[in-house]
C-alpha cells in the first residue's frame, strides 16, 4: 500500500481538484505549479497502511488508494467516479455530527495559528475535518471552477420548552355523562334546507321555554305538521306515503337539536307515520293532504282538547269545601281542573310550591288568583312545613311509565314523598296520550339535562337576567352545576292516576295503554 502526501495548492483559498498518478508514480502539476510528491511505495512498507490525513488552510483531501493497486497504474473513471462520490458522503455525515455537537467558543488565536487550523491534538478524526472545511470562508464549485461564499455553521441551542396549558376542567357530572347530547340549539344557523319555516319558529320557541309543558309542545307541533303538509308537493316519480314520510324526518331532528321530544310528542309522530302509511296510492294528492289535515285536527280534538276537559271534570270531583289543595310547578291540566272546582262553586284553598329555574308555579298562582281562589306561593325547600295544612296533593305529569312510575318536572318526587310521609293522598292527572310502554326506575338512565347556565338566572323567561354569584363558574375549579328536568316517583308514593277514562290506580297504566294503542 504507498503513502501520499497532499500537494500544496497554488492559492490557500482554492483546493485542487483530485489528482491522478502518472507512471513514475509522481502527481502532475495543478494550476500551473509543479508539486514535488514522495513516491507510492518504499521497500519494506507493508501493504494495507492507510495513508496520514492533514488539514491546512484549504480543504481536506483524502487519497484512498485501494488495497491490491498495482505501483504506477492509473484510476479508470468509474474508479474516480465511486470514490469521489464515499468522499461526498463522508463529508456529510461529518458535517452532520458537526452539527449535533454542542457549540463551543472559538478561542483567540494566541498562539499564531492560522484561521480555521485544527489542532494538532484533532487531527484524523471526521468531525475535526468537517470543521475545517466549515471553517473555510470560500469554496471551490465542483462543476463551474467559481468560487462562492459558504454561510456559516449556525449554533445549535436547545429549545426553551413552551409552557403548556393546563388541561380544562370538564364540567359535566360524571353520573350524568350519558345524558350530554349535543348543545341546545337558540338559533336557526346552520339548520337544514329541507326544513319547513313553521318548524324552525317552533324550534326556537320551545327551546326559549315560550311554549312549555308536555301537551302544549304536542299541540304546537301537530299544527306545524299540518302547515307542512299543506304546502307539501309530492316530486314527479315518487308516491306521497313514502316520500312525505322520509320528507318529516328532517323537521322531527331539529326539533330534537332545539329540545328532546316529550313522551306525547313521540306518541303523536308514531300516530301521524301510520295514518300516511295507510293512504290509498290511488288516492288524489289533493284529497289525501285534506284526509291528513283533518286526521291532524280529529287528534288535537280527541286527545288533548276534550281529554283535558273530560279530566278536569273528573279530578275536580275529588276537591270538597274547605280542602287545601297543593300543587308543584304547573301543569295544564291541573290548572284546569282548580279552574273548573272553582266553577262549581266549591271553596277551597289552592299552596303552589315552586322551585329553580323555571318558577312556572308563578303563572299558575297568577292564573288562579285572578279568578278569587285564595292562593299561596312557595318553594320547594318549604313543603315539610306547609304539609300539615294540606289535605289533598294534586300534580301534573310528563307521563306515566308501565312499572305505574310518574316521571314528570324534578321535585315531584319530592313532594310526593312528603305528602305520603304525611298521609296525604296524592292524585296524578295525565292524559293516556303521555302513557308509555317504558320503564323507569330512577331518573339517572333517562331524563333531560338542560343548560347550567340557566340555574344561574334569576328568570330564563323574561329579560334582564342576572347571573350573581356564580357567574364565572366554569373558572371555578371543582365546581359543576346539574340542571336536571325531571324526576322518577315510585308507584308507591301515589295514590291515584286520573285520565280521561276515568280514575286507576298506577298498576294499570299498561293495561290502559294497550287499549289505546289498539283501538
Amino acid at each position: 500500500m504507498a503513502s501520499t502526501e497532499p500537494a500544496q495548492a497554488a492559492s490557500a483559498t482554492t483546493p485542487p481538484p483530485t489528482p491522478h498518478l502518472t507512471q513514475s508514480g509522481k502527481l502532475p502539476k495543478v494550476n500551473g505549479n509543479q508539486t514535488q510528491e514522495q513516491t507510492q511505495s518504499k521497500p519494506g512498507k507493508a501493504e494495507g497502511k492507510k495513508p496520514k490525513q492533514q488539514v491546512n488552510g484549504s480543504k481536506e483531501l483524502k487519497i484512498t488508494v485501494a488495497e491490491g493497486e498495482k505501483e504506477g497504474s492509473k484510476l479508470s473513471g468509474a474508479e474516480l467516479k465511486k470514490r469521489a462520490k464515499a468522499e461526498k458522503a463522508a463529508r456529510r455525515a461529518a458535517e452532520k455530527d458537526v452539527k449535533q455537537l454542542p457549540p463551543v467558543a472559538e478561542a483567540p488565536n494566541s498562539q499564531g495559528k492560522a484561521a480555521g487550523q485544527v489542532p494538532q491534538g484533532l487531527k484524523d478524526t471526521p468531525e475535526t475535518a468537517a470543521a475545517g472545511a466549515q471553517s473555510q470562508s470560500k469554496t471551490h464549485h465542483k462543476r463551474t471552477g467559481s468560487t462562492s461564499k459558504q454561510l456559516p455553521l449556525r449554533a445549535v441551542h436547545e429549545k426553551s420548552a413552551a409552557p403548556t396549558e393546563a388541561p380544562k376542567e370538564d364540567k359535566k357530572v360524571a353520573l350524568f355523562g350519558h345524558l350530554y347530547y349535543q348543545p341546545r340549539r337558540a338559533t336557526i344557523a346552520a339548520a337544514g334546507k329541507d326544513v319547513h319555516p313553521a318548524f324552525l319558529a317552533l324550534g326556537l320557541q320551545i327551546s326559549s321555554y315560550v311554549i312549555c309543558g308536555s301537551s302544549a309542545r304536542c299541540v304546537a307541533m301537530l299544527l306545524a305538521f299540518r302547515r307542512l303538509i299543506e304546502t307539501y308537493i309530492t316530486p314527479p316519480g315518487t308516491a306521497l306515503a313514502r316520500h312525505l314520510t322520509s320528507h318529516l324526518s328532517p323537521q322531527i331532528d331539529f326539533l330534537v337539536s332545539c329540545r328532546p321530544l316529550s313522551v306525547a310528542m313521540g306518541n303523536a309522530i308514531r300516530w301521524l307515520k301510520l295514518q300516511i302509511i295507510k293512504i290509498d296510492p290511488e288516492t288524489p294528492e289533493s284529497d289525501a293532504k285534506q284526509d291528513l289535515c283533518e286526521a291532524i285536527d280529529t287528534f288535537i280534538r280527541d286527545r288533548i282538547t276534550v281529554a283535558d276537559q273530560v279530566l278536569a271534570d273528573i279530578a275536580s270531583e275529588k276537591i270538597q269545601h274547605g280542602d287545601v289543595i297543593l300543587t308543584f310547578a304547573k301543569s295544564s291540566v291541573v290548572q284546569q281542573t282548580l279552574l273548573e272546582a272553582c266553577r262549581k262553586g266549591i271553596d277551597f284553598r289552592v299552596i303552589v310550591a315552586d322551585s329553580r329555574p323555571l318558577f312556572e308555579g308563578k303563572n299558575l298562582a297568577r292564573a288562579l288568583a285572578d279568578i278569587g281562589i285564595e292562593v299561596q306561593y312557595t318553594l320547594a325547600h318549604a313543603v315539610p312545613h306547609v304539609i300539615k295544612d294540606v289535605t289533598k296533593v294534586f300534580l301534573g305529569a310528563h307521563s306515566m311509565m308501565s312499572n305505574g312510575r310518574l316521571y314528570s318536572r324534578v321535585g315531584t318526587a319530592l313532594v310526593a314523598m312528603i305528602a305520603q310521609d304525611a298521609d296525604v293522598p296524592v292524585i296524578v292527572c295525565c292524559e293516556t296520550i303521555k302513557f308509555t310502554e317504558k320503564v323507569a326506575l330512577d331518573s339517572i338512565v333517562a331524563n333531560e339535562v338542560a343548560p347550567p347556565e340557566e340555574l344561574l338566572l334569576q328568570d330564563p323567561t323574561h329579560a334582564g337576567r342576572e347571573a350573581g354569584a356564580l357567574e364565572h363558574w366554569r373558572n371555578a375549579k371543582g365546581l359543576q352545576l346539574l340542571n336536571l328536568m325531571y324526576d322518577v316517583t315510585p308507584a308507591e308514593y301515589i295514590s291515584m292516576v286520573i285520565t280521561e277514562n276515568g280514575s286507576l290506580p298506577p298498576s294499570s297504566v299498561p293495561i290502559v295503554y294497550r287499549l289505546v294503542t289498539e283501538s
